[in-house]
Formats: C-alpha cells, structure tokens, sequence
C-alpha cells in the first residue's frame, strides 16, 4: 500500500481517456434521444437532448485538444507534478 502524502488534491490528474470515453458515451445517448424525441412528435424532449448533444461534443472537442497538446497539459507517470499555488499574486513588489 502506499503512504499518503495528503498533497493529493493539489497533484492530481486529469483522466482524459477516461472523459472522453464518457463524452462519446453521452454523445452516442443524445443523438439517440434527439432522433427518437423528434421521430415521436416531443419538441421539448428533443431540444433538451439537442441541447445535451451541444454540450458533450464541446467536451469532446475540449478534451480532445488538451490530449493533442501533450504532457504539458496531461503529464505521464515520468513528469513530476507541479509545485502548487502558495496563493502569491504572481507580483513582485518593487
């Protein structure tokens, strides 16, 4: 087992396959229920799910981006994480 640090949070990563395994999944449901929705006459439904749809081919395309990007945005196992925040301005006083 391994020793907890309790710096997780801080050095976490993003599962990206995982998001866009999920994104295509949701994508694959809502054109299915905005196909069916429209084929049965429910407008409502049907935009919902139209509007579902928009949301998770944005991610999609999001997700897909920040994998193309490489390890800067999704460090392997080799890239030590970051050194957090320390929650400075990010100013230096003169």
């Amino acid at each position: 087992m391994v020793m907890r640090t309790g710096s997780e949070p801080s050095t976490a990563r993003s599962p990206l396959r995982m998001r866009l395994t999920l994104s295509v999944w949701g994508m694959l449901w809502a054109a299915f229920g905005l196909v069916a929705f429209v084929w049965t006459g429910r407008p409502g439904w049907a935009t919902a799910c139209g509007v579902l749809l928009a949301i998770t081919v944005t991610d999609f395309c999001l997700v897909l981006r920040h994998i193309r990007q490489g390890p800067h945005y999704q460090p392997g196992r080799d890239i030590p994480p970051y050194e957090p925040d320390r929650g400075g301005t990010g100013r230096r006083a003169r």
